[in-house]
């Protein structure tokens, strides 16, 4: 049936599953079964879809569609690249394991209003996937509000003071972010280039000098707060209050994702990288992304709370990624686009795990894991594996992306940013491998012995509800995969720098 229809038809549908989803799930609120079979059929339905576009895609279909004019100039539309191409298929493929993962946490823990949250969590999918395919900076303005909007009410799900708290800093500084620097940006480009298009090899090049591409791409940089840059990072520390679930979308599936994909985007295609080297404002950024990724690392050391180490792990990821487009080389893009996928996949099984443990032993802190590794096994193998990646070893995703973009940093001559990268990759060993040491090598019989400091007492460990290890082990196994076959990925990535770049 989906082969079926023209490459513009199959568009329009995919910009429409998620919206239809959401109705179902309202439909099939007064029970939980059937809003949830909603949830997963509509998952399934939209990656279907992706997957038959992306092929597509990769054979050199580039469909549009605008759907409205909001001002002359300005556009509600829809264009399908490489990057947006590459963004969508990692958002819907996880939306999938990550909504099996919802109802086993969900219901294993109780948690109130969960039609509420799965139907958040919908919109925020929709959100995300129009906003990989925007075809222009308005319409991905659009969405990324969406998206804000849309996260909060999963933010302070538990209701709690502490919830009520995180919520307000995550608005303020990722809806104070884009309506004070992001917007301005937007209006801004318009006023350089007459279009705010994302158009290959960008729209810039000769419409501005040198001091004036530099103040947009500090806009651009601050603007898009879900890329959590430091100082602008505090929001995603603080929305760890959020159920296990939310801290995955919020990291591996839809919210940080969309910050360094929309950085990534607008260099590519609205600076272009021929354009925004030649100037030389790259420079900057690149001290900045090292900075964000050493401090945040340094900070990650002693969280003891897991969930804000990996918070701050994130912090210190996605500057990789800012970190390769401020190389503005095209092996470094690639990097780029393959560290978002590779972190993607990794970063949601070290969530998955460490709400895998909160659901079976009630642990939130890494000094109370003693020995839950010989209890949980899968569950901490595949935070093993998780880790590995982030750190950047083979036979993981992350090593490939990390890979790239120590090529195009060497291969440019950018030692400070070839320094950032090994150092990084030491620190982030110094914060994963003690979780896995605590985890499997004490004796087993301190897992039962410790009550007194806080551990999980063995008459008090419940295991895991099966959708959770499913989920955990299908993330892990991901995470394996991509290394092995990166070939649709790195196509994708290698499409985005050829075309983007004209070359």
């Amino acid at each position: 049936m989906l082969a079926s229809l023209s490459d513009v038809e199959l568009l329009a549908a995919i910009l429409l599953v998620a919206p239809l989803g959401c109705l179902l799930i309202l439909l099939f609120s007064f029970e939980r079964n059937l809003r949830e079979t909603a949830t997963l059929a509509t998952a399934a339905a939209l990656f279907l879809g992706i997957v038959e576009l992306a092929g597509r895609v990769l054979a050199g279909a580039r469909p549009g569609l605008e759907v409205a004019e909001i001002a002359p100039g300005f556009s509600i539309a829809f264009a399908v690249e490489p990057l947006g191409m590459l963004f969508a298929v990692i958002a819907s493929g996880l939306w999938i394991v990550n909504s099996i993962y919802s109802i086993g946490y969900m219901r294993g823990n109780d948690e109130p209003r969960q039609t509420v949250f799965y139907l958040c969590f919908a919109i925020a999918i929709a959100a995300t996937i129009a906003l990989a395919l925007s075809a222009n900076l308005v319409t991905l303005f659009i969405f990324y509000e969406i998206l804000t909007i849309s996260t909060y009410p999963l933010v302070v799900h538990k209701a709690n003071s502490e919830a009520v708290a995180a919520g307000r800093v995550y608005l303020a500084l990722l809806m104070g972010s884009s309506v004070v620097l992001l917007l301005p940006a937007v209006i801004f480009t318009y006023a350089l280039a007459g279009t705010t298009d994302f158009t290959a090899g960008g729209v810039l090049a000769g419409k501005a000098d040198y001091a004036t591409l530099g103040f947009l791409l500090f806009l651009f940089a601050f603007g898009i707060g879900k890329a959590a840059l430091m100082p602008g990072h505090f929001w995603l520390p603080a929305a760890m209050v959020a159920p296990t679930p939310v801290s995955a979308l919020l990291h591996a599936v839809a919210v940080v994702k969309a910050g360094v994909f929309t950085l990534l985007k607008v260099v590519v295609y609205t600076f272009g990288l021929d354009a925004l080297s030649a100037s030389g404002q790259g420079e900057w950024l690149v001290w900045l992304a090292g900075f964000t990724l050493i401090t945040a690392s340094l900070i990650a050391l002693h969280q003891d709370n897991l969930k804000k180490r990996l918070a701050y792990s994130t912090v210190s990821q996605l500057s990789y990624v800012i970190l390769a487009a401020a190389i503005l080389t095209p092996i470094s893009a690639v990097g780029a686009a393959m560290h978002i996928a590779a972190h993607a996949v990794s970063k949601i099984t070290l969530f998955f795990a460490a709400g895998s443990v909160y659901t079976a032993a009630h642990i939130t802190e890494i000094s109370q894991m003693r020995g839950i590794g010989r209890r949980m096994p899968v569950t901490m193998g595949a935070f093993a594996i998780g880790a590995i990646s982030m750190i950047g070893l083979p036979p993981t995703a992350g090593f490939l992306g990390k890979w790239f973009i120590l090529s195009g940093a060497a291969g440019s001559g950018q030692w400070f940013a070839v320094a950032v990268i090994v150092a990084s990759t030491v620190l982030n060993a110094c914060y994963f491998l003690p979780i896995i040491y605590t985890a499997f090598l004490p004796p087993a019989a301190d897992v039962g012995a410790a009550h007194a400091s806080g551990h999980a007492r063995a008459d008090e460990f419940h295991g895991a509800p099966w959708q959770i290890v499913f989920a955990i082990s299908m993330t892990a196994l991901m995470t394996l995969a991509l290394f092995f076959y990166p070939d649709p990925v790195l196509e994708l990535a290698r499409q985005m720098v050829v075309v983007g770049e004209g070359r």
